[in-house]
């Protein structure tokens, strides 16, 4: 979702904080949208990324992709290319636990994206990963249909729709 209506997480935490869910501290901005929102998609996957791809060439509807790549420093799994076809087909944002690439194009692009790191190798395309799974990863669990809110000061994640 856009940044109209957008709420800081600080206000957020401090109104909800003991129905909220913090992600661990230590993921970096790279997308061209550092505040975003929206229902969760999940995506499981290994140093591949052929369903993270094949999920931004979907219709994103305001949803956050949100991808556990086992926080693997081995391989970026979302670059420039994806980035683009995210903001065109409306995704607010991407979460990785895991690495990107083409910084440069990450940051000109109207999508949010949070990762651990860059990295410049691509990864593999074998068709691994499992959508729609509960995901643990940075001291939470999140769950397909949970909300996430992220800006400049973290993310957070939510079992619902969250107001002020």
């Amino acid at each position: 979702m856009s940044d109209t209506g957008f709420y800081a997480t600080t206000d957020l935490s401090d109104k909800y904080d003991g129905d909220l869910r913090h992600l661990a501290p230590g993921y970096q901005d790279y997308g061209g949208r550092l505040r975003f929102h929206g229902p969760v998609k999940t995506l499981l996957t290994q140093d591949d990324n052929t369903k993270v791809r094949a999920a931004v060439e979907q219709a994103g509807d305001g949803h956050v992709l949100v991808v556990d790549g086992g926080g693997s420093m081995q391989c970026a799994l979302f670059g420039g290319n994806l980035a683009q076809l995210a903001a065109q087909n409306g995704w607010a944002g991407i979460v990785i636990h895991g690495c990107v690439r083409d910084r440069a194009e990450l940051a000109a692009e109207a999508v949010g994206i949070k990762a651990l790191a860059s990295h410049p190798k691509k990864s593999q395309k074998n068709d691994g990963g499992t959508y729609d799974v509960p995901l643990t990863f940075g001291g939470v669990t999140i769950a397909p249909g949970d909300w996430l809110y992220a800006d400049e000061d973290g993310v957070l994640i939510a079992d619902q729709a969250l107001s002020l």
